[in-house]
């Protein structure tokens, strides 16, 4: 396939062809993803200027606010992907419930999961955000798709990506061949493959955390982030640069086209909770897109496709990029679990040490 000719309907149906698990309506159910994604980007383009079509105040899982462009792109998403018939169901970080969509015959196979507008912060100082998707397959398509269709571990996703919308628009994907990204062309209206095969390098000196929380960390991520910032004079002896867009799209983009590693962890804040990203809509379909690029993506504790969700908005903590850095920051947390790292060791932990689910 010729960069910048081979366009992504193109390239998903060269994929269906030589992969025989890719049945039925696989390519097309893409192409109402992009169309969704297309939506979504010029409405981002408008800023403040969209406007919802009521005013009614809305509230979204997490029980926070919505903003405008939220419900405008989660609008984008139930809107062409709810009527095509190439999914069973659709889930969205910004509804409680799952979305199950009518049909006409035999059901689909195929369910979508996806974070409409991930890092909406970014919406009222003009930064990139993008959106995020996963697709899964039913266990039977034969009866109502329900929540329980929805719980599957990373490991059993279809594809995976996420689109971003900055100077360029670009959507980067994988269906468990790699990593590949394409960039919109607006005059032609169509996504074009400009970076095929994406690497994410094993060695790095970019990581991408909120020191804001430092207070709150475990002690295995102030032991590795500390050890960063001591550069040449610590035991890294190497400088590192740290990168924080407040939006884990525009982060993990950063680490697929230059490496480095993304870290949004667990803290004190909340002790009930593994993390503080969705496992379904965020956290796995980045891990799939990180781990097809030769990258590791974790918990801490366990690989994120692992991890076997229980409710539909988990959130896990999510650590993930290039491979050097991923393995020390897991040697860290083993360390930290059988007490050999005691000089970084914090009590705010110390009645709490596993947090996957089993």
């Amino acid at each position: 396939m010729l960069f910048g000719c081979t366009n992504v309907d193109m390239f998903l149906l060269e994929e269906q062809r030589r992969n025989p698990a890719l049945t039925g309506d696989f390519s097309m159910l893409f192409g109402d993803i992009v169309r969704s994604c297309k939506a979504i980007a010029h409405i981002v383009s408008q800023g403040a200027l969209a406007k919802l079509p009521s005013h009614a105040a809305s509230q979204d899982a997490q029980d926070e606010t919505q903003r405008t462009l939220d419900i405008l792109s989660n609008q984008s998403f139930l809107k062409y992907c709810g009527w095509g018939g190439h999914f069973s169901a659709l889930s969205s970080g910004e509804m409680e419930d799952i979305c199950p969509l009518p049909f006409a015959g035999q059901r689909s196979r195929y369910l979508l999961a996806f974070e409409p507008l991930d890092g909406a912060s970014n919406i009222d100082v003009n930064l990139t955000v993008g959106s995020i998707f996963s697709v899964l397959c039913c266990a039977d398509q034969g009866t109502e798709p329900s929540v329980a269709d929805f719980l599957q571990p990373g490991s059993s996703q279809v594809a995976a990506g996420y689109a971003i919308y900055g100077p360029s628009t670009m959507l980067v994907l994988t269906v468990g061949t790699g990593t590949h990204g394409f960039t919109l062309d607006r005059e032609i209206g169509d996504f074009l493959l400009t970076h095929p095969k994406l690497q994410i390098p094993a060695s790095t000196h970019n990581f991408s955390i909120n020191t804001s929380n430092e207070r709150f960390w475990e002690s295995p991520i102030r032991r590795y982030v500390d050890e960063c910032l001591a550069g040449k004079t610590g035991v890294r002896e190497k400088d590192f640069n740290m990168r924080w867009a407040a939006a884990m799209v525009a982060d993990v983009h950063r680490i697929l086209m230059r490496g480095g590693v993304f870290m949004y962890p667990r803290d004190a804040r909340d002790l009930s909770k593994p993390g503080r990203l969705e496992l379904i809509h965020r956290a796995n379909p980045m891990a799939m897109l990180v781990e097809q690029a030769g990258g590791l993506a974790s918990t801490g504790y366990e690989r994120i496709s692992e991890v076997l969700p229980a409710s539909l908005h988990e959130q896990v903590s999510v650590i993930l990029g290039s491979r050097d850095e991923v393995e020390r920051i897991d040697r860290y947390h083993q360390e930290y679990l059988s007490g050999e790292d005691k000089p970084f060791s914090s009590p705010l932990f110390a009645t709490r040490t596993l947090f996957h689910s089993n």
